[in-house]
């Protein structure tokens, strides 16, 4: 699965993931061959960042 480009959908299928599939932004990241910096960069440009302990974007 690709990941989406639109930040709002990246935010929707990011938490999913890891609700559901992966303990940690790190281990989605490389699951989709993808730099966790460019996910982290790119949510923060709509207002989100990633609480560890929430394992999720807020």
């Amino acid at each position: 699965m690709d990941l989406p480009r639109d930040p709002i959908m990246l935010l929707s299928v990011v938490n999913t993931q890891l609700r559901d599939r992966y303990p940690s932004l790190a281990e989605l990241a490389a699951a989709h061959g993808v730099n966790e910096a460019e996910i982290t960069e790119k949510l923060r440009g709509v207002g989100h960042v990633y609480d560890s302990e929430q394992n999720q974007f807020i």
